[in-house]
């Protein structure tokens, strides 16, 4: 039997992106915190700004349960939803 490879420095990387303040971000990205410890309540909201080019913190944040926004710097109970966004069409479906 041999033992198991070791994980490269690429693999750690993606396992731990979108955690705490190695995280990333777009406008219109979901932040999701999950609180590790009993009666910490779970919550979202939508990135609605970003202060570095680059998609690192802190964030602009519209919470979901009341609509307020705040200035949110993650940590390591929280992580990004990226989302996709369809292109906007003009709704007659696909050009013939």
């Amino acid at each position: 039997m041999t033992a198991p490879a070791t994980a490269s420095r690429a693999d750690r990387t993606a396992r731990t992106e979108g955690t705490g303040a190695s995280m990333r971000a777009r406008v219109g990205d979901e932040i999701v915190v999950r609180g590790t410890t009993a009666g910490v309540v779970a919550r979202d909201g939508e990135v609605v700004g970003l202060h570095h080019p680059d998609g690192s913190p802190p964030y602009d944040v519209r919470w979901a349960e009341n609509g307020r926004v705040t200035l949110y710097f993650p940590g390591p109970d929280a992580h990004v939803r990226h989302l996709t966004h369809a292109p906007a069409g003009d709704g007659r479906g696909p050009a013939e």
